[in-house]
């Protein structure tokens, strides 16, 4: 066993910055204008309806002590900088020449409302990575206007009520079938444009029979929406009857590939059948998921649905590229302007760079990987494997049970997540809600992680356990290696006591001393 790591994190008695500097205090001081701009624009830069009557409320600091200030703040997080088998995000190494090349002017600078003759270049990349996700999946149109999986399964939803209310069939196309372990976005997007969810639970191979499908399928069913593998790490080898199944219905189908990992380079969404598919660029294609967003849900369709999409779709004439914006059947916008583009440069400079036999060999290791972890972790004692009657190998994930030690102790998967904290490991991504299998973790090491990596976040798995026995109120009350305790998160739902910014915490601050007053 590896010597888990020996962490304390820095602790600094450090206020909000809106507490922080004095009168006066400035990061820069900025010259008056000459008298050539003066005479040419006049004194009063700002029209006067448009001028502040008052100061703005805000720091007034040098540029050091901005710089000082938020050093200590990412001193006191440790936030995906330990080891992170965060499941169902394929956490990747988020290249420096990636996250380089959105910050030069050509991008940074731009806005998408400019005539598109000056951004061509920016048009071409979206283009580019457009051409390779229709490789990887055999679709006809990318657009990489969503913005995460769940607004690209949004997107297919109102895709699928645009298309069958341009055949004359909405009111009868009703209903969305997917399964119990699908993305809780699919059901929840579906039901958001309208349709009624039909969900499919599990049977004993780990998903759905076929005999279930056919049952809830008919004439009412306008799509069908699942992802393969699921969250267990389960691949459904009927995937492709499945389709076949809703098809023979008349239902679209759609393809949730949050979890592309382990098949990439191996299948084709259009191949199966699917007639739509996602792709998670923040997650599978090396751009940074950054604690939520910035995100891209790439979606694809076939040439059939293309029609649909939102506007606008980047084009190629001859040599030059242009923004389609006369798409009279078009469901309208999913999202502001094209999505979020330096996520695309990111994730298009991860593509290149792997190239198509490296993305292949990214998928074998992710799949290497997730085996050895899963025949590690089942030699610990306290922990059980999802869906324990399914013998075939997982994908490139596996979704774990502490139910027997949770029952032995009393220490399940949110005091586990507060413990791995103290040796410098990020705490791990649990289940998405409701949890169908008892305290839950779902690792997931990709291709990034060295098997010296995944040997030591095993490691400190194994040795909480040990500590959950011999010590389950030091456990219980993780962290103690971290510049802020446990938190409690009743605060959170009182709206009283929380705010979103300075104005706010004041004016509740103020609230609340008051009332402390009045009750004195």
């Amino acid at each position: 066993m590896t010597r888990p790591p020996e962490f304390h994190a820095a602790k600094w008695n450090e206020p909000v910055v809106m507490e922080l500097g004095r009168p006066g205090g400035r990061g820069q001081h900025f010259p008056a204008p000459e008298d050539e701009i003066r005479s040419a624009v006049g004194i009063d830069l700002i029209p006067g309806e448009m001028a502040r009557t008052d100061r703005p409320d805000l720091p007034e600091i040098t540029e050091f002590e901005a710089q000082r200030h938020y050093l200590h703040l990412s001193q006191m997080t440790l936030g995906m900088m330990g080891v992170s088998l965060f499941g169902t995000c394929t956490m990747k190494y988020n290249s420096k020449t990636a996250e380089f090349a959105t910050l030069r002017p050509e991008l940074a600078a731009v806005h998408p409302y400019q005539h598109p003759d000056t951004l061509q270049g920016v048009l071409q990349i979206i283009h580019d990575m457009d051409g390779m996700l229709r490789s990887l999946s055999g679709m006809d149109q990318f657009i990489f206007q969503a913005g995460g999986g769940a607004n690209a399964a949004y997107t297919m939803a109102c895709v699928a009520r645009a298309y069958w209310a341009d055949k004359g069939m909405l009111g009868q196309r009703t209903e969305m079938v997917t399964s119990v372990q699908a993305h809780p976005c699919n059901p929840a997007t579906a039901a958001a444009a309208g349709f009624k969810v039909v969900n499919l639970p599990l049977e004993e191979n780990g998903y759905p029979s076929l005999d279930a499908l056919r049952a809830a399928v008919s004439g009412n069913t306008a799509l069908i929406m699942i992802n393969n593998p699921d969250d267990m790490g389960i691949y459904n080898p009927e995937i492709k009857e499945w389709v076949r199944i809703a098809k023979e219905a008349g239902a679209l189908c759609f393809y949730d590939h949050a979890n592309f990992n382990g098949v990439m380079g191996k299948l084709s969404a259009r191949e199966l059948g699917f007639d739509a598919c996602m792709f998670m660029l923040h997650k599978t294609f090396g751009a940074p998921k950054a604690g939520g967003g910035p995100a891209v849900g790439a979606f694809g369709c076939s040439d059939e649905l293309a029609a649909y999409l939102p506007t606008p779709v980047v084009v190629k004439a001859g040599d030059r590229y242009a923004l389609d914006e006369d798409r009279p059947k078009s469901m309208g916008k999913i999202r502001e302007y094209w999505g979020n583009v330096p996520q695309v440069v990111k994730a298009y400079a991860w593509t290149r760079a792997m190239g198509a036999d490296g993305i292949e060999l990214g998928a074998d290791i992710s799949v290497v990987s997730n085996n050895y972890m899963d025949k590690r972790l089942a030699e610990i004692p306290g922990l059980a494997i999802s869906n324990p009657d399914v013998s075939a190998r997982r994908m490139e994930m596996t979704r774990w049970s502490l139910g027997p030690i949770a029952e032995e102790t009393g220490i399940g998967t949110v005091d586990f997540a507060n413990r791995m904290a103290d040796y410098g490991i990020d705490p791990w991504w649990m289940s998405h809600e409701p949890w169908i299998v008892a305290e839950p973790f779902t690792p997931e090491p990709g291709e990034l992680w060295s098997k010296e990596d995944i040997d030591l976040w095993i490691d400190v798995v194994a040795k909480i356990c040990e500590e959950a026995r011999s010590d389950p109120e030091m456990v219980k009350s993780a962290p103690h290696n971290q510049a802020i305790a446990q938190v409690k998160g009743d605060a959170f739902e009182d709206p009283a006591k929380w705010a979103m910014t300075w104005r706010a915490w004041k004016r509740k601050q103020e609230a609340a001393d008051q009332g402390k007053r009045g009750a004195a």
